[in-house]
């Protein structure tokens, strides 16, 4: 469900952008570690050799690291929280006390991952291991870089003496990736005064590296919401041997074929149109004309076939639904007397679930063809590209890789920003962590991070938070 933090190399997979240089070397790691560079690597380390997963770990154990690592830097205890609904499922909020002047800046990271399987992987999966200029290890990718950046960059304000015009909010959870017990979730319905803030910094966005150098950089501002649909024919069965035509299998399998060659009207919003506007700008010229076009004029057929070709470009433009799983019948020699499928939808923000149901009711057009009632989701509304966040984002782009083009993105796939955004929280996954477009292995087999990507991530985050919280200076 969660989109990664190289979540452009998803969403511009296809062969179709703009060939760069000949393949170029990795970049290296740094030939030494500055001490805060040392901080931010050993918790990273510490988080990742901790098993999060939901089926056998405990987010408790890393929020209780993240907390000692906080007291040890004499931050007061009383501004540190930990709490979840289980033993097992631990979140914390630390909120590190500015002036005042404004909302907080919320920070969140998950402290969960997804399950990993010893067999599968060429080494162990819960301990970080150095090799060939990658850090290795569940999580080391999805999400406990930003986790560990967010903690050692708020020991470092300290130690600096750093006061922002605002509080910043450090918010780690558990359960993103799936789990029942989701921190986030659990956070706003019992405790929101604690994680209440102006907007929130998150994963979902970062850095695309092709033939190991810079192609661009997204800023995640919305994401299409998952729903889960039953459909479903009945019927009264009977023996094979003498069949009719009234076959559950057979309704639901012509349900499904009309679903499969039905596409969704296209549904821009500010994100996805910033998105095909900007994308232009590295694309082959057959796409970047049409998304020049369908950016002016959503309405225009022929830009949205072309961009249809590409099944990532198709998805950012629309909402989706798909069969993912088949159920039917009860013997080998019996009519069938139930059929189901589930469908998955993504969803384009501000659109109703119930309005997508009507939808494929009206597809389906069989009265014998039902489809399970909507969830009562709220709308999660596009975070707004406001220039006090996307104006830092570019300029230090620009700063650290300069020539590269800042993408704001809609995520097909789902993070912890959509429960922030139903509450009025705006959310923005960016991260200046920078991964190969082409082998990307967050939730797969031998995780992995960029040594040099870590650490511009370190860098680019300090910053970035300390730009969003310090009160610009009047002009003379």
């Amino acid at each position: 469900m969660t989109v990664r933090p190289f979540v452009a190399a998803l969403l511009l997979g296809g062969a179709t952008l703009r060939a760069q240089a000949p393949q170029a070397t990795r970049p290296d790691p740094p030939a030494s570690l500055t001490a805060q560079q040392q901080l931010a690597r050993e918790i990273y380390r510490e988080l990742v050799n901790i098993n999060t997963t939901a089926e056998h770990g405990s987010t408790t154990l890393a929020a209780d690291a993240i907390a000692r690592r906080l007291k040890g830097a004499g931050f007061p205890e009383a501004d540190i929280f930990q709490g979840g609904p289980k033993p097992n499922k631990g979140n914390l909020v630390f909120r590190y006390r500015g002036s005042g002047a404004r909302k907080p800046l919320i920070l969140l990271a998950h402290l969960d991952v997804v399950e990993a399987k010893r067999e599968d992987w060429n080494r162990d999966p819960f301990t970080f291991e150095e090799s060939d200029g990658f850090y290795y290890g569940r999580g080391s990718a999805d999400d406990k870089p930003m986790a560990a950046i967010f903690t050692a960059n708020l020991i470092r304000f300290k130690q600096e003496g750093y006061v922002p015009d605002r509080d910043l909010i450090l918010v780690l959870t558990a359960d993103e990736e799936g789990g029942p017990d989701n921190g986030v979730r659990w956070l706003l319905a019992n405790h929101r005064d604690r994680i209440d803030g102006a907007y929130a910094l998150n994963e979902g966005g970062g850095g695309s590296l092709r033939n190991w150098k810079p192609l661009l950089h997204s800023v995640q501002a919305t994401e299409k919401v998952p729903v889960n649909f039953q459909v479903k024919v009945t019927n009264k069965g009977g023996h094979s041997s003498v069949p009719v035509p009234d076959n559950a299998i057979y309704h639901l399998a012509g349900a499904l074929e009309k679903l499969r060659t039905f596409t969704f009207p296209v549904q821009l919003n500010e994100v996805s149109t910033a998105f095909f506007e900007r994308t232009a700008q590295i694309e082959v010229p057959e796409y970047a004309a049409a998304m020049k076009a369908i950016a002016a004029n959503p309405h225009d057929a022929a830009a949205a076939a072309t961009l249809s070709r590409q099944p990532r470009y198709s998805s950012m433009m629309r909402t989706t639904c798909v069969a993912t799983r088949l159920f039917g019948g009860h013997a080998d020699n019996a009519l069938p007397q139930l059929a189901t499928a589930n469908v998955n939808c993504r969803i384009v923000p501000n659109v109703a679930p119930a309005e997508v149901r009507e939808q494929l009711l009206k597809l389906f057009d069989d009265p014998q063809v039902e489809v399970s009632a909507a969830p009562g989701l709220a709308p999660s509304a596009p975070s707004p590209l406001m220039a006090e966040l996307m104006g830092p984002v570019e300029s230090l782009t620009k700063q650290m890789w300069p020539g590269t083009p800042v993408i704001p993105t809609m995520s097909t796939g789902a993070t912890d920003g959509r429960y922030l955004r139903e509450q009025g929280i705006p959310t923005y996954g960016v991260s200046g962590i920078f991964g190969d477009m082409d082998d990307n292995r967050a939730h797969g087999r031998d995780e992995r991070m960029l040594i040099k990507s870590f650490f511009d991530g370190h860098e680019f985050l300090y910053k970035l938070v300390k730009q969003l919280s310090t009160a610009k200076k009047p002009a003379a």
